[in-house]
């Protein structure tokens, strides 16, 4: 692997304003506000990565992030509102209001002596595990992972500094690593769904490089945190761009690790993931339960299937949910209140499409109601069967209904129900009186 100590020199093409027609005015006014203030303490400080990219590109970046020569806790001490995250990359959190963040790192280098061991470790296999070894710009734009990312804009003069031939990259829409695709992806897997993700949010060409090494890097992610995966899997898939990735990812060893019970070119998923997409697109609310619901509930109905041979439905079911969202978790951490969603949803299918009437009301009421109900309509038209896109059509029906016409629906289905057979109970003994 190469170190910042064997690499030559580094000089940046300097790309003027005429050229780029980025302007200091597009930049978020509270970006500004921090490399300002870093640049008037004596520091460089830079906008680098996805927003300069995506400025450039013309689009609107959903955040942005500054590089500059202040440690973490440089920064820390200029900002009253600001915190440091993270072990594997510290940096800092300058928050402006309530929502918005402004991410903050230090440049860095490849560590190449045993100094600084401690602040930069790699796996046997090559996996980088901490990099918190600081350094120049050069050496910072030679450590990023793909050459669009390693575009930095300044804004005193509004030039946009290319050191990897980044800009001819965003021009002929492709994605490439720097330096070695092989090293660079066994240092983190990760970068190899960051590399898909972009792939599908900007219509880029993956480098054959990156092709390449798909299969072994795919087998690598089973070296990440789950709690990392499930990151990067929430980004790809809450992004607005859901439908896309998942195509460009369900034929690929990525998805086999990642879901490898869930059966690529799904209609049910390929459904889901649109919807999402139109979700975000109208602004309403998404959750990531509701997609993990839905790329593993083939996977579910089939073990609920083949428990219920020994167990009783209802105790198949519950038995089912805990297997298959167990071992998902072994893969991508789930936390509680997504894995409690999932279980939600899934339990309430089989309730919607029963529709018993003295149910009907209480489900309504549920606080999962219309997450169960939106599972079911695709599911019935991902062409599950004519019963459930008769539940789904009466579920329409019974929410677009007045108070009177709901009513009516109950009754309709009491009255095609077989009545409740209620228990005979057998006459006490009286205790016998010796006497």
């Amino acid at each position: 692997m190469k170190r910042s100590d064997d690499l030559p020199s580094l000089t940046p093409t300097r790309i003027g304003v005429d050229e780029h027609h980025l302007h200091r005015s597009d930049v978020d006014t509270n970006a500004l506000a921090v490399t300002d203030t870093l640049t008037d303490a004596g520091f460089q400080a830079l906008l680098v990565g996805g927003c300069v990219r995506d400025l450039l590109l013309g689009a609107k970046p959903k955040d942005f992030d500054v590089a500059t020569s202040a440690t973490p806790e440089e920064v820390r001490a200029l900002f009253r509102r600001s915190r440091l995250v993270g072990r594997r990359f510290r940096i800092a959190h300058v928050r402006f209001g309530r929502n918005e963040v402004i991410e903050v790192s230090t440049f860095r280098r490849f560590a190449a002596s045993p100094e600084v061991e401690d602040d930069q470790k790699h796996s046997e296999e090559g996996l980088l595990l901490r990099d918190n070894v600081y350094g120049t710009l050069e050496e910072d734009a030679f450590r990023r992972d793909f050459t669009i990312n390693a575009l930095y804009y300044d804004p005193r003069t509004e030039e946009v500094l290319d050191y990897m031939d980044g800009l001819n990259d965003l021009g002929r829409r492709q994605l490439r690593c720097i330096g070695e695709s092989a090293v660079r992806l066994r240092e983190d897997p990760v970068r190899l769904l960051r590399a898909l993700r972009f792939k599908a949010k900007l219509n880029f060409e993956l480098d054959p490089e990156i092709s390449d090494e798909l299969a072994e890097t795919a087998e690598r992610l089973a070296a990440i945190p789950p709690a990392r995966l499930f990151d990067e899997v929430s980004k790809m898939l809450l992004s607005s761009y859901a439908e896309r990735a998942w195509r460009v990812m369900e034929d690929t060893p990525v998805r086999k690790a990642l879901f490898p019970n869930t059966a690529p070119n799904d209609e049910l998923v390929h459904r889901a993931m649109a919807n999402t997409d139109a979700r975000i697109a109208a602004g309403k609310p998404v959750t990531p339960g509701f997609l993990l619901a839905v790329l593993m509930w083939r996977d579910y109905v089939a073990t609920a299937a083949e428990l219920s041979e020994q167990k009783k439905p209802a105790e198949a079911r519950a038995l089912a949910a805990a297997q298959v969202l167990g071992e998902q978790q072994r893969i991508i951490a789930i936390p509680r209140r997504f894995s409690q969603f999932v279980r939600d949803v899934w339990g309430l299918q089989r309730r919607l499409e029963d529709r018993y009437a003295r149910n009907i009301q209480r489900l309504a009421e549920h606080p999962r109601f219309r997450a169960g109900y939106d599972f079911l309509l695709l599911r019935a038209e991902a062409g599950e069967g004519d019963s459930i896109a008769e539940a789904a059509d009466w579920w329409t029906r019974f929410q677009d209904a007045g108070e009177d016409a709901r009513q009516e629906l109950i009754e309709g289905r009491r009255s095609s129900q077989p009545a409740k057979r209620k228990r005979r109970r057998r006459p006490r003994r009286r205790a016998s009186n010796p006497d």
